[in-house]
């Protein structure tokens, strides 16, 4: 959404919608760790993203990597193909995937 008040972000939510001092709360842990900064407007804030969604995911994946696989992301990848039955034929097909993706960038 990029920017909005605590209103404007619980009108995003489906219903049931979140209480105001919920949404309101959550937002100020986020401005408290870093992830979210606001600007005065009137009597209110307009609270605005610091952090880009693929910036943060990268930061998680890597903890989540380096906490449970030691580093290795050859470890994770075959934890989750195990775990989730992947076949060798899937995992084949996520490969051209992201053989293909590789080559657009």
């Amino acid at each position: 959404m990029g920017e909005g008040n605590v209103a404007s972000i619980i009108e995003e939510f489906p219903e049931p919608k979140p209480a105001y001092n919920t949404v309101s709360t959550i937002v100020r842990i986020l401005e408290s760790k870093d992830f979210v900064d606001y600007r005065k407007e009137g009597r209110g804030h307009i609270y605005f993203p610091k952090v880009k969604k693929t910036e943060y995911s990268n930061q998680s994946i890597n903890k989540l990597v380096d906490g449970y696989f030691q580093g290795s992301f050859k470890s994770m990848v075959s934890f989750f193909m195990k775990k989730n039955e992947i076949s060798i034929s899937e995992m084949e097909a996520i490969m051209k995937e992201v053989n293909k993706e590789d080559k657009t960038e």
